[in-house]
C-alpha cells in the first residue's frame, strides 16, 4: 500500500512549459531593450532588420525650391525701345528765347523683366508623387536703363541772357528712363516675363523626372 503521505512527482511537462514561457518573457524584454537603445552603427542596422523598421526622409520639396532657387533673378524678357524726350527751362517773365533753356533728347534703352526666385517658398510648391505644382513669385521689371552709345541730343536751345543749365541733360535723361519704363509696362512686359518664366521652369521641373508639373 502507498503510503498516503509520499509527495506527488512533479510533472516534468508542466516544468518545461513553465520555462518556455520565461524563455519567452525574458526574450522579449531582451529585444525590447537592444531595439530601444541601439541607435547606432551596426547594432543599429540589426535592429532594423528585427523589427522590419526603416529611416526615410522627405525631402522633395526643400529641394525642389532650392533647384529653383539657384535661378537666382531669372531674366526672361528684355524690351528695347526708341523715344523722344523733351526737358526745358522757362521764365515766367521773360520769353523762351530770352531766358528758355530746351533740349530735345532722342534715346533708345531698354527695360529687363523677370523672377525673383529668392523670394520663392516651400509653401508655393506641392507635390504629389511625380505631379508638382509650383506657385511663382510675381514678375518684376529688374532694371531700365539708356543705351549711351544711342542715345544723343538732337537740338538745344537757349535763351541770349541764360547760360546751358549744366544739369538738364541729367534729368531729361531720368525722365526719359521712367517713360521707357512706363512704355514696357503698357506693353505688357510684366506678362510676358511670368510666361516666359513658367515655360522656363517647366521644362526644369520636367527634365527633373516630374510627368505632371503645372506653374502659376
Amino acid at each position: 500500500m502507498r503510503d498516503i503521505y509520499e509527495p506527488e512527482r512533479s510533472n516534468p511537462f508542466g516544468r518545461l512549459l513553465l520555462m518556455f514561457v520565461l524563455a519567452l518573457i525574458l526574450g522579449a524584454a531582451a529585444l525590447l531593450l537592444f531595439v530601444r537603445y541601439a541607435t547606432v552603427g551596426i547594432w543599429d542596422h540589426i535592429a532594423s532588420i528585427a523589427t522590419g523598421r526603416s529611416l526615410s526622409f522627405d525631402t522633395s520639396v526643400p529641394t525642389v525650391v532650392s533647384k529653383i532657387q539657384k535661378l537666382q533673378r531669372l531674366e526672361t524678357v528684355t524690351f528695347s525701345m526708341d523715344n523722344v524726350v523733351e526737358g526745358s527751362r522757362t521764365s515766367t517773365v521773360l520769353p523762351d528765347f530770352l531766358a528758355g533753356d530746351r533740349l530735345l533728347l532722342v534715346v533708345h534703352g531698354e527695360s529687363i523683366a523677370g523672377i525673383d526666385f529668392s523670394q520663392l517658398k516651400s509653401s508655393d510648391v506641392q507635390l504629389s508623387g511625380k505631379s508638382i505644382h509650383i506657385h511663382l513669385p510675381p514678375p518684376q521689371i529688374f532694371m531700365t536703363k539708356l543705351d549711351n552709345a544711342h542715345t544723343r541730343v538732337y537740338s538745344r536751345t537757349t535763351g541770349v541772357l541764360v547760360p546751358a543749365d549744366p544739369n538738364l541733360e541729367s534729368e531729361v535723361r531720368q525722365k526719359a528712363e521712367q517713360q521707357l519704363q512706363q512704355s514696357a509696362l503698357a506693353d505688357g512686359i510684366l506678362n510676358t516675363a511670368q510666361a516666359n518664366a513658367r515655360a522656363t521652369v517647366t521644362t526644369m521641373l520636367s527634365s527633373l523626372g516630374f510627368d505632371k508639373v503645372e506653374v502659376n
